[in-house]
């Protein structure tokens, strides 16, 4: 698994760029400036086999459209969140319109659900609070989690928008705390941490 970052957009998203196996990749919340993802997908010759969305607020969202149409891929969101995600509901004026919705297949997933995309195998996660359909993505292979805006370095995503939840937050921290204390987390903010660290330092995990 190589993990290349790239910081995107007004709110400074975390999107990811996956690579599997034959040249195929993940993307992982193209949040804005499709052309610097579509930049590195080139550089390194890579081809979305699909586009994962941890959430639907439109900082996670909003180049999906743009990309789809130049690297054809579905993208695997939960019905929760892809009720809303690109419609009017979703905007923050002046930073973000309204996302355009993709072309390309939308791939419903469930809680505990498996998939295997560019080789590569990882298993969903449903972590509510910060919206109603946040999910991580988890590589136990590789013991990559990528937590979205449930869990930062430090601390957590904010649950006073529209849909979020501080009680089902907390119950969402108490699963990822389940997890290997080595296992390396990926958040949509900020820098990347350990599931360990976060257990000893972080405000909102030490109770976990």
């Amino acid at each position: 698994m190589n993990i290349i970052p790239i910081v995107v957009g007004s709110f400074q998203v975390n999107c990811y760029v996956v690579g599997g196996t034959e040249g195929r990749c993940l993307v992982i919340d193209p949040g804005e400036d499709a052309g610097a993802i579509s930049a590195v997908l080139r550089q390194n010759n890579l081809k979305p086999s699909a586009y994962l969305i941890t959430h639907g607020h439109m900082d996670h969202v909003g180049a999906l459209a743009e990309l789809t149409e130049t690297f054809p891929a579905p993208y695997l969101m939960h019905s929760a969140d892809a009720a809303w995600a690109f419609t009017s509901e979703n905007q923050m004026l002046p930073y973000y319109d309204s996302p355009a919705r993709p072309a390309t297949a939308h791939l419903a997933t469930t809680d505990g659900a498996t998939h295997t995309e560019a080789g590569l195998h990882f298993t969903v996660l449903s972590t509510p609070g910060h919206s109603p359909g946040c999910i991580c993505f988890h590589f136990p292979g590789d013991k990559v989690l990528f937590t979205g805006d449930t869990l930062f370095s430090g601390s957590v995503g904010r649950t006073d928008l529209d849909g979020g939840d501080e009680r089902l937050l907390v119950q969402s921290l108490a699963r990822l705390a389940a997890l290997p204390d080595d296992t390396a987390i990926y958040p949509g903010h900020g820098p990347r941490t350990t599931l360990g660290r976060e257990k000893r330092v972080n405000p909102f995990m030490k109770s976990r």
